[in-house]
């Protein structure tokens, strides 16, 4: 089966592509207006994508009247925001979040969210989160419904039990992060897991 996606509606693209691109990582996005009305919401649709500089990218979908959401509008009017990852615990207090609330609500405080403060921008990080990066936003750009937000990390917080210094190694499967998959409220996590050595040219020709 092929899709021309110039012939496929836009809810089908979503469907197909969202079901296919999975585990996906889920950014939980705390931001804070101008004003000081904290937003917190998740979005799958974020990776890393660089390292030097740090970068992470976004995308925030609008509103079905093309309007900006809470978390697009504070990150593109004050160029800051916080991405928390998210544990299996803190899932139905993610889940809570991407409730349909009026605008203005401070889903932080509707979710009963522990809040720690940031070093270098305003939004605060989720406590209970076992990484949070504070972002300052490099670009924006909006292309058809989507708001593609690129931020540098500014400072990487990860709980201390989740890090050796020794070997300056992240636990990655005690962290018990959830990611999303296909259709709607399904998660995975991350603990089926096989490992491959990357393979040298050098050792592939021994080998011959």
């Amino acid at each position: 089966m092929q899709f021309d996606f110039a012939d496929v509606s836009p809810l089908d693209r979503y469907r197909l592509m969202a079901s296919a691109i999975t585990p996906r990582p889920i950014a939980w996005v705390t931001s804070q207006s101008a004003q000081g009305v904290r937003n917190a919401a998740p979005y799958s649709f974020f990776n890393m994508m660089g390292a030097n500089p740090p970068i992470v990218a976004i995308g925030m979908m609008r509103q079905a009247d093309g309007t900006h959401k809470d978390s697009a509008a504070n990150v593109i009017e004050t160029g800051e925001f916080v991405v928390n990852l998210v544990c299996e615990a803190d899932a139905p207090a993610m889940n809570l979040t991407c409730i349909d609330a009026p605008a203005g609500v401070d889903e932080i405080t509707l979710a009963s969210l522990v809040t720690a403060a940031s070093l270098g921008v305003a939004p605060p990080r989720i406590a209970s989160a076992p990484v949070a990066m504070e972002c300052r936003v490099l670009q924006t750009q909006e292309i058809g419904t989507t708001t593609l937000v690129i931020g540098q990390v500014l400072h990487f917080h990860v709980q201390d039990e989740f890090y050796d210094a020794q070997t300056r190694r992240i636990d990655t499967p005690a962290m018990q992060l959830v990611g999303r998959v296909h259709g709607a409220g399904f998660y995975a996590r991350g603990t089926d897991l096989f490992e491959l050595h990357r393979p040298s040219w050098a050792d592939h020709e021994i080998r011959k």
